[in-house]
């Protein structure tokens, strides 16, 4: 699986360098000389990049790529996202903290193991991250992931144990 860890917003300079808009907790680990990025553009068409050279401003990356020499090849990667392989990303060290690729596909159940849907997506929101629960007929519920709804999270065995209020999930 391929995870977005950022996306090509315009050129930077005359140089080929590029602003990106970082969409990884550890762009630290994702942007450094030598590493390998997997592209997709507007279209879906695959490539590849390796990060040259990589610097922090306002808030985003200034990144050089191998073989981006110019202005105009560094405009021609406007919008391009950049994707690593999940395979590639090691797990969190701490027990209580999940990459979103691992949740996402995972039962939702009950305390008393009664089925409620299936994880579609993780919503990262400025409170608290929201688990987007697909519920059966195909309506979705969002549930703030935090311990007091969400007490047990089993990666290993597919499933996430939600304790919602009363209509928490028909909303």
């Amino acid at each position: 699986m391929l995870l977005t860890v950022g996306r090509v917003v315009r050129p930077h300079g005359v140089h080929g360098e590029v602003v990106v808009e970082v969409r990884t907790d550890e762009p630290e680990d994702r942007y450094v000389v030598g590493a390998e990025l997997t592209t997709e553009d507007s279209s879906g068409a695959p490539g590849r990049l390796t990060v040259a050279a990589c610097r922090p401003h306002q808030g985003r990356l200034i990144v050089a790529f191998e073989g981006i020499g110019d202005r105009d090849a560094a405009d021609s990667l406007r919008g391009v996202l950049l994707q690593v392989d999940s395979a590639r990303v090691a797990p969190p060290s701490d027990p209580e903290e999940f990459h979103d690729h691992q949740l996402v596909g995972l039962a939702v159940v009950t305390p008393d193991g009664e089925r409620v849907g299936e994880v579609a997506r993780i919503d990262h929101a400025p409170a608290a991250d929201l688990l987007v629960v697909e519920r059966p007929g195909g309506r979705t519920a969002l549930v703030p992931f935090v311990t007091a709804l969400v007490p047990e999270v089993d990666v290993d065995d597919g499933r996430i144990v939600v304790d919602p209020p009363p209509g928490l999930l028909d909303l």
